[in-house]
């Protein structure tokens, strides 16, 4: 008997301990034992992903002032919650139902309604499924985020990209499985514990990269004082160290963090020859930057981690997380105050790079085999605080 999982179920398997055999599946993973049928799932077609980017606003985005068109508000706005109706608020009290400030239009074949406060993705609308159903068991931005990260409300767990390395492995010797792109100006709630691997093997971790700095990697090369560490005395001094390494982990077999340690040093050994190219931009060409919005303030740090995303995917990295705000009161998405003030900001700052990410995958042929997720670790309910 044939029971299709529902897309809230699905998207629930890939945060849980069996996600790693779902997200096999889902994305459709190299190996033979993807085309045996008991293994694969109960597919009836062949599964084309092979590559993730998420994108993930970090603050809890506002549904009815973004993409889920509430039109009955403007009937109820300033009316007062019943009893019934009205929510638990504990950061301010619980105010009259309000209309979103935003005006709405239709955008695409599909008559998407779209916020005008993305103006540059209502074009793209045709390119995206909205699932409009979900629902969160926690109004706490910590234990939402791991919930939307992980699945689970508790930290220790492995987040999505983590199942990702650990049920598909990578596409390049060269470059991380999984690589986290954090906003320039601090981590998100919950900080690296976002990108966890939980219980699974340490080294499917997510590698953290600041892409606003000279070295987007920390001491992936020796600093220019240590003139001793350079060409063969550099390379004999490495594989001294991971032979020791390996005679150590051969004794402690049931500890994974040595392992991981060892498989850095072996990537950062590669990543010397291929991690400058991949995270130069100067290689792009003035039209790309200029559409990924780096000639402009508002957009140039999230733009910036679009393009080095959409880089690294070209170049075999499996699963690109890019955030949008760091954890705190201000400069994300957890718009309390002023909404009409506070949320046209950060969503300017994304909404012309996501865009052209989106096209630019297109344009490149990656869209067909790359799921880009946007996500955010809660939405909002329609009464005012302010």
């Amino acid at each position: 008997m044939y029971n299709p999982l529902t897309r809230r179920e699905m998207l629930s398997c890939s945060g849980n301990s069996f996600g790693a055999a779902v997200l096999a599946c889902w994305l459709g993973s190299e190996s033979s034992k993807a085309a045996e049928p008991d293994l694969n799932g109960g597919l009836h077609h062949r599964a084309k992903v092979r590559r993730v980017i998420q994108l993930f606003m970090n603050g809890g985005a506002s549904p009815m002032d973004t993409f889920d068109y509430k039109p009955e508000l403007k009937r109820l706005h300033g009316q007062n919650l019943g009893p019934k109706e009205k929510p638990e608020g504990f950061t301010a009290a619980v105010g009259s139902v309000m209309k979103s400030p935003f005006e709405f239009k239709q955008y695409g074949e599909a008559g998407r309604w779209v916020s005008s406060v993305f103006p540059h993705q209502a074009q793209i609308v045709d390119e995206l499924a909205f699932l409009m159903a979900m629902t969160t068991k926690t109004n706490v931005h910590g234990p939402a985020s791991y919930m939307m990260n992980t699945g689970f409300m508790l930290p220790g767990f492995p987040c999505l990209g983590a199942w990702v390395s650990y049920a598909l492995g990578n596409l390049a010797d060269n470059l991380p499985t999984f690589v986290v792109l954090p906003d320039s100006r601090g981590l998100p709630y919950n900080q690296k514990a976002n990108f966890s691997c939980g219980f699974l093997p340490a080294k499917h971790q997510g590698t953290l990269v600041n892409a606003a700095s000279q070295n987007p990697i920390p001491d992936l090369f020796a600093d220019a004082q240590y003139k001793f560490a350079r060409g063969s005395a550099d390379r004999d001094t490495v594989a001294l160290l991971q032979q020791m390494n390996r005679q150590h982990a051969a004794s402690r077999p049931e500890d994974s963090r040595l392992e991981a340690r060892i498989a850095a040093g072996e990537l950062a050994a590669k990543m010397q020859l291929s991690a400058p190219e991949a995270f130069d931009l100067s290689r792009e060409t003035k039209e790309t930057h200029e559409a990924y919005g780096l000639n402009q303030k508002e957009t140039e740090d999230f733009g910036r981690r679009c393009l080095l995303g959409r880089r690294l995917l070209e170049r075999g990295t499996r699963f690109v997380q890019v955030w949008s705000g760091p954890q705190g009161a201000v400069n994300n998405w957890d718009n309390h105050g002023n909404i009409q003030t506070e949320l046209p900001p950060i969503a300017k700052s994304v909404d012309q790079p996501i865009a052209t990410l989106f096209r630019d995958l297109k344009s490149r042929g990656l869209l067909e085999d790359t799921l880009v997720i946007w996500t955010t670790e809660f939405g909002r309910t329609p009464f005012a605080q302010g």
